[in-house]
């Protein structure tokens, strides 16, 4: 599975309310085609930022000019790119403001940013075979 968390600007009650109309009759995770895996997950009943380096949690911080106590984070299956997928639900969830990261770089990624496929570090958002070409070496 690959991650990417997704922290929206506005409450969480709107992000949930946001799923359940797009992804109607389920929770808990929601589902997207049955390859994408979303929750929302939290500090203080999950496991948000348990295995995060404290350095990218600054950055993140410094990104959204706060703490964030909660993210909706999509998980994507192995069997699928996803890539298209993953471009579709950051486009509903950021509409408002607020940045997506993923398992490949450090980067908050804006909505601009992953729409216009900015290059950050030699990296795209949710660029795993960039970062596996260059990281197959190591």
């Amino acid at each position: 599975m690959r991650s990417i968390f997704v922290f929206p600007a506005g409450e969480r009650a709107e992000t949930i309310a946001l799923l359940d109309q797009h992804l109607p009759q389920q929770r808990d995770p929601w589902t997207l085609d049955g390859n994408l895996y979303i929750d929302i997950d939290d500090e203080q009943t999950g496991h948000l930022f348990s295995d995060w380096d404290p350095d990218d949690v600054a950055v993140l911080e410094a990104a959204v000019g706060h703490h964030p106590r909660w993210a909706v984070q999509i998980d994507v299956s192995g069997q699928i790119d996803g890539t298209a997928e993953v471009h579709q639900l950051a486009a509903l969830l950021l509409e408002h403001g607020g940045v997506a990261t993923d398992d490949y770089s450090a980067h908050p990624w804006t909505l601009q940013e992953i729409q216009s496929e900015a290059v950050i570090d030699g990296l795209r958002f949710f660029d795993f075979r960039t970062y596996h070409e260059l990281h197959r070496d190591h």
